[in-house]
């Protein structure tokens, strides 16, 4: 993890030539990345984000917003946007291909394996090879800070996860802890055929770090967290 005083990097991505991302930190905003020279020329896209499985190709600008949960794109000079505040975001990169995509992994969108469509996608779009794609966990709440209700994990263990490794009995009675990163993690794994060592996280709690914000912690308001992912490049 690189940091600086408004967003967080994964090293391994820092590596590719051609790509921009970052996990914001609290204070960094959509206005923000306008005020970053080395981000200005390029256009966000803000997706109305649904808790779904939704996810889009984008090879220009859209003329409307986007709802749904996860971007794709190969084109240059769009700046993909997922919005978190507790959730997951997750960055999934074709280097091979200069594809990327962002996707928003909440325990709704997990639980719908929104990472195998947006893979699926780039399979069938780009040619992408499951085998050699990058995967960047942003920051998220942790297992310890996060309870769910029986409802929740009856519906993961519907959806074939291996509940005994994400989830285990909380302290209250009828009460889980839920791994937001293993679910999504084994899913790319065991499901997906994407490489361990290809998967990289920034290992931070947004529950528990002060400067990161939490719906659970903070509640009255609605500000959320900026990650961003682009292909260098005027959009043409």
């Amino acid at each position: 993890m690189i940091k600086n005083s408004k967003f967080l990097t994964v090293p391994e991505l820092d590596k590719i030539p051609w790509l921009v991302h970052g996990f914001g930190l609290a204070g960094f905003g959509l206005e923000s990345l306008a005020d970053e020279r080395e981000f200005s020329s390029f256009h966000p896209v803000v997706l109305k984000q649904l808790h779904s499985s939704r996810v889009f190709c984008l090879y220009e600008k859209p003329l409307r917003q986007l709802a749904g949960d996860g971007l794709v794109t190969s084109a240059t000079g769009l700046m993909l946007i997922i919005r978190t505040a507790d959730c997951l975001p997750v960055f999934l990169v074709d280097a091979e291909n200069r594809a990327v995509a962002a996707v928003h992994c909440g325990w709704r969108s997990t639980a719908q394996k929104i990472l195998a469509v947006t893979v699926d996608l780039m399979v069938k779009k780009f040619r992408s090879r499951p085998e050699n794609l990058l995967a960047a966990f942003g920051p998220c709440i942790e297992r310890n800070c996060y309870q769910v209700g029986p409802e929740v994990a009856e519906i993961f263990t519907r959806a074939v996860f291996d509940s005994g490794k994400i989830l285990s009995p909380a302290d209250r009675p009828g009460k889980f802890y839920l791994d937001l990163r293993e679910a999504n993690r084994s899913l790319l794994i065991n499901q997906l055929g994407l490489r361990a060592e290809n998967i990289h996280e920034i290992d931070l709690c947004t529950f528990c770090q002060p400067d990161l914000h939490s719906y659970r912690r903070e509640r009255q308001t609605n500000s959320r967290l900026i990650n961003f992912a682009g292909i260098r490049g005027r959009l043409i």
